[in-house]
């Protein structure tokens, strides 16, 4: 069965709230949830930037669904704090985690005054972090003097399955690499085409039977206008291409280069529609192309319309078609 996820953007809300939503989301149908990780937002608007870690092990209590969460190891977390704290979770709630990683984006890191490296080179760095992860799943005494330095790094709270771990890819020559290393892809919604052509490049690279999760950009309301402006208002700041997203580093950069993006930009990388059946159709095409679990993010601050619509009207139709 394939888990359809409710996303948490730490972006656009308090934690607080997150909690109340994820577990309305849970009682209205949705079987996982996503979460991403930030320290600042894409823009003011947004506004928000909760601790997503810290956030985790209140909402995974007071829900029974999975969780995943995608972050990037780097100078604001040491693959030593990543395992660790994936391993806490993992123990605490069984079978019920997954991590994915990324090689990040800057808006995320330059805060701390550390030299942004080119995207090889962070390439370089990210595989070096996940042999240190599993190695420290696995029990191991790690020292490693490389991109990233630990010295008899050890976890002692273990979870007797580790979870598992993907890579967060969005080209098809990206998912190809991921594919080499990972336990599964993370990838973002589009174009059918598009879409199979990264997934192409995930299994010939080796991710040949490994699951694919796919992240969707949209906007439900109930009426066509207010999905638009809430999309327009939420998320005009994240439909450039990702080498642009992944450089700039403050949300008033990101504001000004959507200063003249026009509400019908959006169309390319967010599915705007007030009409429950359309996006069922969307979905529809999403999972004709063998995917594992699909992350819904409505990016328009209406979470409640949003989930009660798609609990009404589109998981029901997901689950038993």
């Amino acid at each position: 069965m394939v888990l359809c996820a409710y996303h948490a953007s730490h972006e656009q809300f308090a934690p607080s709230a997150l909690v109340r939503y994820v577990r309305l989301a849970e009682q209205a149908g949705f079987t996982a949830v996503s979460s991403s990780e930030h320290l600042q937002p894409w823009s003011t608007r947004q506004g928000q930037s909760g601790f997503a870690w810290a956030w985790l092990g209140s909402a995974m209590q007071v829900t029974t669904v999975p969780f995943s969460l995608v972050c990037a190891p780097g100078p604001r977390y040491h693959p030593l704090l990543i395992a660790q704290a994936a391993a806490t979770l993992a123990e605490l709630f069984p079978g019920r985690f997954q991590l994915a990683l990324g090689s990040g984006e800057t808006l995320n890191e330059r805060v701390l005054g550390r030299p942004w490296p080119p995207k090889a080179e962070r390439h370089v760095r990210l595989l070096e972090c996940v042999a240190i992860i599993r190695a420290l799943w696995a029990g191991e005494t790690v020292t490693r003097d490389g991109r990233v330095r630990i010295e008899e790094g050890r976890l002692y709270t273990r979870p007797a399955v580790p979870p598992r771990l993907f890579g967060a890819a969005i080209t098809a020559t990206t998912a190809r690499w991921v594919g080499s290393w990972a336990d599964g892809l993370l990838t973002l919604g589009g174009a059918p085409e598009a879409v199979r052509q990264t997934l192409n490049g995930f299994y010939e690279g080796g991710g040949a039977g490994k699951p694919v999760v796919l992240q969707v950009a949209l906007s439900y309301a109930r009426d066509e206008a207010e999905a638009r402006r809430g999309a327009y208002e939420q998320w005009r700041t994240n439909i450039f291409p990702s080498e642009v997203l992944a450089e700039l580093w403050r949300p008033d950069q990101f504001e000004a280069i959507a200063r003249y993006v026009r509400p019908e930009d959006l169309d390319a990388a967010v599915r705007i529609s007030a009409d429950p059946q359309r996006h069922l159709a969307w979905l529809q095409q999403d999972l004709a192309l063998g995917v594992s679990q699909i992350n819904l993010h409505n990016v328009n601050r209406d979470q409640e319309a949003f989930i009660d619509g798609f609990g009404q009207h589109v998981l029901p139709a997901l689950q038993h078609g």
